[in-house]
């Protein structure tokens, strides 16, 4: 159903997500469709908003939440285990690093802002 209404080059960043972040682009996409939202470019950002994490299991994904809910002090402890360094920056970075391969996959330029600035998006339309 997907490949209806999203280019190749975006089909491939869907594919290539972790299993947590396509489900959790899928229910952005619904929730959009719900609230009346019809355009491809919008769709396609809410769907892909966290290409950029990539293979990042489940404790770094834990670390990051409890980072954010408590502060940064969580991280430190976060940062020691083997192989969790590179997965919390890849969270840290992913807006950016998805807004990046959603504009060389060639999403208009105001889609992509809506993935840079996802965390606040609130100006931008």
């Amino acid at each position: 159903m997907l490949a209806a209404w999203t280019t190749p080059d975006e089909l491939a960043l869907f594919d290539a997500q972790h299993v947590a972040d396509r489900r959790h682009g899928l229910d952005v996409v619904a929730y959009l469709r719900r609230a009346g939202v019809t355009d491809r470019d919008v769709l396609v950002a809410g769907l892909l908003h966290d290409c950029a994490k990539g293979d990042t299991g489940a404790g770094p994904r834990i670390a990051w939440s409890l980072g954010e809910r408590f502060g940064t002090r969580v991280l430190g402890p976060a940062r020691v285990v083997p192989g969790w360094p590179a997965a919390l920056d890849r969270l840290r970075d992913h807006a950016d690093a998805s807004a990046d391969l959603l504009a060389a996959a060639g999403l208009a330029p105001d889609a992509v802002g809506l993935v840079r600035h996802q965390a606040d998006p609130s100006g931008l339309r």
